[in-house]
């Protein structure tokens, strides 16, 4: 049976992205209010590695590429970026899960560098246990079990 629906309707969806043809995430970008704060807290906590920092004049602000995984994050800094209304329970972005073979090792070292976690938790689905904690920016940020 076809659905009526406009978002599934195969009669919409162009062939090229129809059916598992969208394959990983390319990138996530985000707004940072302080980009040195963030640039530290991504690349030497969270040793997320640099592909790219691109300073563009013509707005005042930097964009840094880093690698993490087979993806990407960019981070954008603009002047007097709005603060984030609500955490984490908004329409939009609610948060990022990065997924870790030890997170224990991954627990103590953030603790090392001060970081606040949240308690661990087990995914009821998965029985794979987490924790959250945020960026520098307050943006939930979330280690899974692999």
């Amino acid at each position: 049976m076809r659905t009526t629906n406009w978002f599934y309707s195969e009669s919409v969806i162009p062939r090229c992205l129809r059916r598992g043809s969208l394959l990983q995430f390319h990138h996530v970008a985000l707004i940072v209010s302080d980009y040195a704060r963030s640039k530290d807290f991504y690349t030497r906590i969270l040793g997320f590695k640099i592909i790219r920092e691109t300073y563009r004049a013509e707005r005042q602000s930097y964009k840094l590429d880093l690698q993490v995984g087979g993806a990407q994050l960019e981070l954008f800094s603009f002047l007097n970026p709005p603060e984030r209304l609500t955490r984490p329970e908004a329409c939009g972005l609610r948060h990022l899960a990065f997924s870790v073979p030890d997170l224990d090792a991954t627990r103590a070292h953030l603790q090392t560098h001060g970081v606040t976690l949240e308690e661990i938790r087990i995914d009821p689905t998965t029985g794979k246990r987490f924790f959250f904690f945020a960026d520098p920016d307050a943006l939930p940020l979330e280690i899974y079990e692999e």
